[in-house]
């Protein structure tokens, strides 16, 4: 089977013409992206850049690093071009910041950053500061809230007691809710604490409240000395950080059993296994790694920084054989891309130029793994595939290595380096290699992202608070295409079931070739992690899917097969528990979307088959619209308010002029309503079970006949959500809740294309076809 790797590689955009690159270009969706978080932009919100511009501005700013080591213009002008030239081939990319910011004025290149959190109101508050100033500037934030005194603990300058870590978290999730990344990103957040501390317990359980800490992931750092008691069912101990003293001493085993609860409840929190971490520190006379960024893959020292950036694995491939001659060629360039940022780089805050400049920690990873799997013909969960994991990965970090060794031999190591060699090198960089998610660099790439499996072979992807891209795997379509099996109605069924296994027009060696996360049992999730760890300085992003079906204790196997295989840590997410998946496929997504398994986090509840839903709660203010409607009873006035997501919240009824049972009623039935609303019912089946209800007084109304007020109610329920569906008036389109799964994309703003009324139309940018 040969599938061809149609968009070409890097070195055919190189030359130093400055004409359009020949074979540049760009899927719709990835224009897309570019468009909403990329392109430079005129006060009035225009995009005034092309996405060759963009390419030749990061390349120039970077290239120009390499003047303070005593290049020649003319050899700066040609690596430009390299830069230039393994970009638009969409071979490698950098991280958001470097792509959003190089050669503008911000300058903010790098994407991960960690900032210290002692134990003093000071410092909690200079990191908050801290903190703003980062994700203003683009990039996310790790934290590890151990140090911090437990709560109920004394405070010796007030004689009163402490409110413990969760309590100072709240105060750094509203900070970065009140941030905007550039207009671009929303800051993102890791909070970190140990399983030694005091308060690991309400830690455990600070995410299931679903209106909190919604701008932060939780992990637990797991240490080898609380394995080790897991395993042996023994007592650990818990220490007050203020005091060093131990205060507690609990069942591992049974804390294990709460953090697998909650993960399987909701997927947080994660675990990092800190020890391990600290293991390979390349720097532990500066000091232990205490916190990662915010997806857990780049373990990071008190206001240090990395720069990261991932080859794209599905061009690296040739006659139906890995292109190792490619793939190294690339490989060295990014490695001195990468390199090159942390000299341009212009740093939020000086401690962190300090401790970034003196470390040059690097994370070159991949992305497109799952589509080079399927053009040499391998199923992602075949024991070759775990095999090629190893190679491919053993043979970028040599590579990596080999050119950090050789920018060392021209520049100098990185300061901190001891003076021993790692592996017989001396480098410049501490850290080459991590495993990124690369979420929206895959979109412009086109390819699968980071190590992960195909999600789906059709999905809906959200991005950007709420807009949404729907993607045909171009792998699939184009064996399709060459298979004579290519169907617009296909896909389209095939987007609808979020599986191609029933399908019988699909032959056998294609389903055995497109398996997907859902196919791909957890173990072989872990064992693919464990394959490319072995091989990455830092850590594996990687997200191990379990099925909605899955038990606790499929969880808390992963967990420990993590462990016994040498992974960093652990992220896990079972379908349907948590709303707003960030991608879905058509039978997922109205479940993900209504937030159907919300309240699945509650383990007490759950574990006792109770099954109990709790309501949300109200927030100070909403934003909603009341309609007037006709009854038979009078004038019925229905206020209908929505959450800041755009989810319906609640409704209120009143009655006019009109008093007595029917104001009585409705005022009842307005209530039950909003219950039913908070408690995530969708409110299609609200309408469903009141529409349609008749009684002895019905009157016309401007649209047709209202039957009684439960029927009033309801459309005015269905006229409000066919309203914000389509707009609200000021240009702002609302999210859909029951967007269709379609094929293809506008042809003006590559949003989704809905078929309704015999008619084509983006709800997105207002595009139809009828004219």
């Amino acid at each position: 089977m040969k599938i061809s790797s149609s968009q070409g590689q890097g070195d055919s955009h190189s030359g130093a013409s400055g004409k359009k690159p020949l074979g540049f270009r760009l899927a719709p969706n990835a224009l897309k992206v570019l468009e909403k978080r990329y392109l430079k932009k005129n006060e009035e919100g225009a995009v005034v850049e092309t996405p060759e511009e963009l390419f030749r501005r990061v390349a120039r700013a970077i290239a120009a690093a390499d003047r303070q080591y005593g290049r020649s213009e003319e050899d700066v002008r040609a690596l430009e071009e390299e830069f230039y030239g393994v970009m638009t081939g969409l071979c490698f990319l950098p991280n958001s910041p470097t792509l959003m910011n190089a050669g503008r004025r911000l300058g903010q290149l790098s994407a991960c950053f960690v900032l210290p959190v002692i134990d003093s109101m000071e410092s909690i508050f200079d990191a908050v500061k801290h903190a703003a100033i980062i994700h203003k500037s683009g990039g996310g934030t790790g934290f590890s809230f151990s140090r911090l005194r437990p709560k109920g603990d004394v405070v010796g300058s007030t004689k009163g007691v402490s409110s413990g870590p969760v309590s100072f978290m709240t105060v750094f999730d509203t900070a970065t809710e009140a941030v905007k990344q550039g207009g671009t990103r929303r800051g993102a957040n890791m909070g970190m604490l140990s399983v030694h501390h005091p308060d690991i317990l309400s830690f455990i359980a600070c995410k299931d409240d679903t209106t909190k800490l919604n701008n932060f992931n939780i992990s637990i750092a797991l240490t080898d000395a609380f394995m080790k008691a897991v395993q042996e069912d023994s007592q650990y101990d818990l220490v007050n950080p203020r005091t060093g003293k131990v205060v507690q001493t609990l069942s591992a085993r049974e804390v294990f059993d709460r953090i697998v609860e909650h993960a399987w409840g909701n997927g947080e929190p994660g675990v990092v296994f800190i020890d391990r971490i600290n293991a390979s520190n390349p720097t532990p006379a500066i000091g232990a790694i205490e916190s990662t960024n915010p997806c857990g893959e780049q373990p990071l020292l008190p206001y240090e920084s990395c720069n990261l950036g991932s080859v794209n694995l599905s061009l690296m491939v040739k006659d139906g054989q890995v292109d190792w001659d490619n793939l190294a060629r690339v490989v060295r360039l990014a490695v001195h891309f990468l390199d090159n940022v942390i000299d341009v780089n212009k740093y939020p805050l000086p401690e962190i130029e300090q401790m970034t400049r003196a470390n040059r920690k690097i994370g070159l990873g991949v992305m497109g793994w799952a589509d080079m799997l399927i053009r040499l013909g391998l199923p992602y969960n075949s024991p070759r595939s775990f095999e090629l994991a190893g190679e491919v990965m053993g043979f970028i970090r040599r590579h990596a290595m080999e050119e950090s060794n050789a920018l060392a031999g021209e520049r100098g190591a990185f300061p901190n380096y001891i003076g021993s060699t790692r592996e017989g090198f001396t480098v410049r960089n501490a850290t080459v290699t991590t495993i990124a998610p690369t979420g929206t660099l895959s979109i412009i790439a086109g390819s699968s992202s980071g190590i992960e499996p195909v999600f789906a072979i059709c999905y809906v992807r959200n991005v950007m608070e709420g807009t949404k891209l729907i993607e045909v795997n171009p792998c699939f379509e184009e064996i399709a295409r060459q298979r004579g099996f290519w169907s617009r109605d296909l896909m389209e069924r095939i987007a609808e079931a979020g599986s191609i296994k029933g399908f019988e027009e699909i032959p056998e060696d294609i389903k055995r070739l497109f398996v997907t996360a859902h196919d791909i049992t957890p173990e072989e999730h872990i064992r693919m992690q464990a394959a490319f760890q072995r091989h990455v300085d830092n850590a594996v992003s990687k997200t191990v899917n379990f099925p909605k079906g899955a038990s606790r204790k499929d969880v808390e196997d992963v967990y420990l097969l993590a462990y016994s295989l040498g992974c960093k840590g652990v992220t896990v997410y079972r379908d349907g528990s948590r709303e707003g998946q960030v991608l879905s496929t058509g039978k997922t997504e109205k479940k993900a979307q209504a937030g159907e398994e919300r309240n699945a986090h509650a383990p007490a509840e759950a574990a006792a088959g109770k099954n109990k839903i709790a309501p949300r709660k109200r927030p100070e203010a909403l934003r909603g619209t009341t309609r007037r409607m006709h009854t038979g009873c009078g004038r019925i006035y229905v206020t209908i308010n929505e959450d800041a997501e755009g989810h319906f919240f609640e409704l209120f009824t009143s009655m006019g002029k009109a008093g007595g049972c029917a104001a009585s009623q409705s005022e009842a039935l307005g209530r039950l309503i909003s219950l039913a609303l908070r408690s995530n019912i969708e409110h299609e089946e609200i309408i469903k079970q009141l529409k349609g209800i008749s009684c002895h007084q019905q009157v016309w109304e401007s649209g047709g006949k209202i039957l009684s007020c439960s029927d009033a109610i309801a459309k005015a329920l269905e006229i409000y959500h066919m309203k914000e569906a389509g707009g609200n008036g000021n240009g702002k389109k609302k999210q859909v809740y029951e967007e269709k799964m379609l094929i293809g994309a506008c042809p003006e703003c590559g949003g989704s294309v809905e078929h309704e009324g015999g008619c084509s139309i983006c709800r997105n940018c207002g595009f139809t076809k009828c004219g």
